[in-house]
């Protein structure tokens, strides 16, 4: 059974957002099941800072020994900052996705999409 923290929501395609309304900006990582889906993560391609995404869009790429996936951004804003640790230590998502291994954070244009987001028991009901 994989690790759902319930303060944190999710979006279907195994994201995990931590959202902190007062500043605005979302921590955006990949969730437990999904690092244990793919295996071992041996490469990260993520967005520069700066760059504005999309909700729903790829905004980098994650290569593991037995797949390549994409990374969506589950929120529409501006990349704010990239965890550059995953550069060069791309397992990190493996052993800790809801801490050291997040990705991007992302300053939002619209909050309300954030309704938009599943919560834990939700996701945990789509992963099975």
């Amino acid at each position: 059974m994989s690790n759902v923290p319930e303060e944190l929501l999710y979006t279907e395609e195994h994201e995990w957002v931590a959202y902190d309304e007062e500043s605005g900006v979302a921590t955006v990582g990949i969730t437990d099941y999904a690092q244990g889906e793919l295996g071992d993560i041996v490469f990260m391609e993520l967005p520069d800072v700066g760059l504005t995404t999309k909700r729903k869009t790829s905004c980098g790429t994650i290569e593991a020994v037995k797949a390549v996936a994409e990374l969506y951004a589950p929120l529409t804003g501006e990349i704010v900052e990239v965890n550059h640790e995953l550069d060069d230590h791309p397992e990190i998502v493996n052993q800790d996705p809801y801490g050291e291994g997040w990705m991007i954070k992302i300053r939002l244009t619209d909050p309300g999409e954030v309704e938009g987001l599943i919560d834990s028991s939700e996701y945990q009901a789509h992963i099975g």
